[in-house]
């Protein structure tokens, strides 16, 4: 296997607003969606996407990019958890290590479209992890887990890479992994080979006010990451391989929903890496399948398969990864 991805799966559903306002700061580079305090709020559309989430949706983009991929998740035993593992396995993706957990039901998230940007209300489900002893892919990608269980699944997850020396792992922290602060993603970060990270999260896992791109890419190098990708939207993104920092805009397209772009990215950027390309050219992969995406509503739609993706890259030749300098 070249990538078993490592994480929770969800049921997104969309609804589409019209209905509301922002109110942002005076820079602008905070804002808040308000809606009317006690009142029904009519949407113009809802979509209903099974078998999503961070490693489901990395999963995907990997097997569509021409690479085996597997997947250890726990979902619910119920109507949403199955679908989810159909899905799954639609597309390609191992599932001989999607568990079904017979106490707790399948994630849940509810995606609020309003002015092409998503504000996401997500429910994660208390989840026990008992990551398969007998896996030894060629990477691993963590990402995205729940609550009390994550501090023992990263325990299992670097009891695998100890075990499995020619494995590497690839590190994109959820929500509740940054949560558990620097101290505590020490041990992951010095065994992480690839870190996927947007510039605001990267400084909260660095514990720094700061989002300077040399700042936080040479923060992460200190700590002992080979390579750093920092992600910032509709901006583009940066990579490092410790000697030179690259940055790349994004590529124009109609965007659509931006759901799901962070990890069409990071499977865009690992699957070129296994196809032996450097850095530079990683970021073009990424870049084509995160474009892709935000086309579609939801995070699996728009992910590429190889040849259309190295059409887009060659439609869009002129835009390329140029050395950053601040």
């Amino acid at each position: 296997m070249d990538v078993l991805a490592i994480g929770d799966t969800t049921e997104d559903i969309f609804l589409q607003m019209h209905d509301a306002s922002l109110q942002c700061n005076v820079d602008g580079k905070k804002c808040m969606i308000c809606f009317d305090f006690g009142e029904k709020i009519a949407v113009e559309g809802k979509i209903v996407i099974s078998g999503v989430g961070n490693a489901a949706n990395h999963a995907i983009g990997i097997a569509r990019l021409g690479h085996s991929s597997g997947i250890y998740t726990v979902v619910g035993d119920d109507t949403e958890g199955h679908e989810a593992k159909k899905i799954l396995e639609k597309n390609g993706v191992d599932v001989s290590n999607v568990v079904f957990d017979t106490e707790h039901g399948t994630n849940l998230s509810v995606v609020i479209n309003f002015k092409s940007e998503r504000t996401i209300l997500v429910y994660h489900e208390p989840r026990t992890y008992e990551l398969p002893s007998n896996v030894s892919p060629k990477w691993l990608y963590l990402t995205s887990a729940s609550g009390d269980g994550v501090k023992n699944l990263h325990d299992q997850v670097l009891q695998l890479l100890e075990k499995n020396k020619e494995t590497k792992l690839a590190f994109n922290p959820g929500t509740h992994q940054i949560n558990l602060g620097k101290e505590e993603l020490l041990p992951l970060l010095k065994k992480t080979e690839l870190l996927f990270l947007n510039r605001e999260e990267a400084a909260r896992v660095l514990e720094i006010e700061t989002t300077d791109v040399h700042t936080l890419i040479y923060g992460f190098h200190a700590i002992g990451v080979p390579t750093v990708v920092l992600t910032d939207g509709p901006k583009g993104a940066y990579a490092s391989n410790g000697k030179n920092i690259y940055y790349l805009p994004i590529y124009p397209g109609k965007e659509v929903e931006r759901t799901g772009a962070g990890d069409a990215y990071g499977s865009g950027f690992l699957a070129g890496i296994l196809h032996g390309k450097g850095i530079s050219e990683a970021m073009q992969w990424g870049n084509a399948n995160a474009t892709s995406v935000v086309m579609y509503v939801g995070a699996r739609e728009g992910l590429l398969e190889q040849e259309a993706l190295l059409h887009m890259i060659q439609e869009f030749s002129t835009i390329k990864p140029t050395h950053y300098v601040n």
